[in-house]
């Protein structure tokens, strides 16, 4: 019998795994190599149970021996049990041969013979469409999740007798899962809606640039003023994800175990809120299989951390690689594992421990030295990578009665779109799909900035003393206003805005 085709999985990529078995009259051993972990290396016992529980013969007192090659590559969870089990089987039964060399096989097998749902479904079914395979075995559990993919049928399994019937010919090959129907994604109902937060037009202003889409932003000012309000609120304007933004989002998920079969594919822009009590690998990630964090699943959506300056030094620091790259990579002593991590950073912080440094109504109670080691949490590098500042003022009493105006999320969520369909305009054909993901040469060729525009903001970067990345955030930021305004081109009142969030 030829090879068997399975996979495994490093950061969100798959990679292919052949299987083959040696069976052979011998001492009745049962040997599985090729860099697999412990739970590989039970698969033995599975097998041999779910074989004999299935109403087949399992070769008694012969020595069998697994490779899962390549070799160098580390294989990891117990997906490999179906394969092993077939290539057994093989040997005394006729399978069609054109189904096993066009066909991924992987799942974990119970010892009864049932399939257990697998992680990182996703990712495989990717690797098995662009190896050209025709289709992937998948448990039911999973079916829904691998069916997002085109061009590649899924096939529904629950146990290993199913996949022998399918394999002799005995059952027709079913039909593939059924694909999901694509969700229309509807305004995500947020506490509170914009309309219902007072005053803090610039805050809000603020927001709607960083919602359309992709800039990192910084509020700061005394407890009490509504930054994480209005922060919440942020979650409901931000725009649709394109397909492609989707899978690659769900990919992750996938890895980290948190797609379901209700919950196939993630539609809507993630809003990871982060408590500053977080440990360092649940927020980077980490760990013995070295899961993505919070960074990876903010992917393409937005990383809220409260309190911003509570967060350790190293790690506000270790965010310094993904605001730039938008990947993270983490580093074990037996692999390497790059995840993306595009996400915009939004950060909530007092000006000083007491909050109150500069509050017109509260005094300081702040010791200088207090104030700097507090501060000195936040580094250049980090200040850097941050697109927009803005001053947060407390709300007056005085004003709560006020009634509320001002436009709704709906609203600002509209303007929002007509401003990310002008970057997919602009985008079209590139891998980049917002005006924070384009390289300094991208602004260049396709931001449309006027002369003037560029003149402003030159000499305003070398007045201020801002470094040359700096000077290309804020171009970006004033593309994004520019595409706010449905203006074609950057113009210098685009410029100004932009460079009026600098301030800290």
């Amino acid at each position: 019998m030829q090879k068997l085709f399975s996979s495994s999985i490093y950061g969100i990529s798959g990679h292919l795994v052949e299987v083959e078995v040696d069976v052979i009259t011998g001492m009745g051993q049962f040997t599985v190599v090729g860099l697999g972990d412990a739970a590989i290396q039970e698969s033995r016992e599975r097998v041999r149970s779910a074989v004999k529980n299935s109403g087949y013969a399992f070769p008694g007192g012969a020595r069998i021996t697994v490779n899962l090659a390549p070799a160098d590559l580390r294989k990891k969870w117990p997906v490999y049990d179906l394969p092993i089990a077939l290539w057994i089987l093989g040997k005394d039964i006729d399978f069609r041969t054109d189904i096993v060399s066009s066909s991924l096989f992987l799942w974990e097998l119970a010892l009864d013979g049932l399939v257990r749902p697998i992680q990182w479904a996703l990712p495989a079914t990717i690797l098995a469409r662009e190896l050209g395979m025709k289709r992937i075995f998948i448990p039911v559990e999973n079916a829904l999740e691998a069916s997002v993919i085109p061009d590649i049928d899924v096939i529904r399994i629950a146990s290993l007798s199913d996949v022998v019937d399918i394999l002799t010919g005995d059952s027709p090959i079913p039909a593939g899962a059924i694909r999901p129907e694509p969700i229309a994604s509807e305004l995500r109902v947020y506490s509170p809606d914009f309309s219902d937060i007072i005053g803090q037009e610039h805050a809000k202003r603020a927001l709607l640039i960083a919602a359309a889409w992709g800039h990192n932003i910084l509020m700061q000012w005394p407890p009490g003023s509504g930054k994480t309000m209005l922060a919440k609120a942020m979650a409901g304007i931000l725009p649709e994800m394109e397909l492609e933004e989707q899978i690659e989002l769900s990919k992750i998920y996938s890895v980290a175990g948190l797609l379901t079969r209700d919950l196939p594919l993630i539609i809507d822009r993630p809003f990871r809120v982060i408590h500053h009590t977080a440990s360092e690998a649940s927020i980077i990630g980490g760990g013995r299989d070295a899961r993505p964090g919070e960074i990876s699943l903010a992917h393409k959506g937005v990383l809220f951390l409260d309190e911003f300056l509570e967060f350790s030094k190293s790690i506000l620091e270790t965010l310094r690689q993904p605001l730039e790259d938008g990947e993270i990579t983490i580093n074990r002593v037996n692999q390497s594992c790059r995840y993306p991590a595009r996400f915009a950073l939004v950060g909530a912080m007092n000006p000083c421990p007491c909050g109150y440094m500069g509050d017109p109504e509260k005094p300081c109670i702040c010791s200088p030295i207090a104030i700097d080691k507090y501060r000195s949490r936040l580094s250049g590098p980090i200040l850097d990578r941050v697109d927009i500042f803005i001053q947060v003022p407390r709300v007056k009493t005085g004003e709560l009665g006020e009634k509320r105006s001002g436009q709704t999320s709906r609203e600002l969520k509209d303007t929002v779109m007509r401003a990310k369909e002008m970057q997919h305009t602009r985008f079209a054909g590139k891998k980049i799909h917002s005006n924070a993901e384009m390289s300094n040469v991208e602004i260049e060729a396709l931001a449309g900035i006027s002369e003037d525009a560029n003149r402003i903001a030159i000499s305003s970067t070398e007045k201020l003393k801002l470094s040359t990345r700096v000077y290309y955030r804020i171009l970006r930021v004033a593309r994004t206003i520019a595409d706010i305004d449905s203006s074609p081109f950057v113009e210098v009142r685009h410029i100004l805005e932009a460079l009026s969030y600098r301030g800290s």
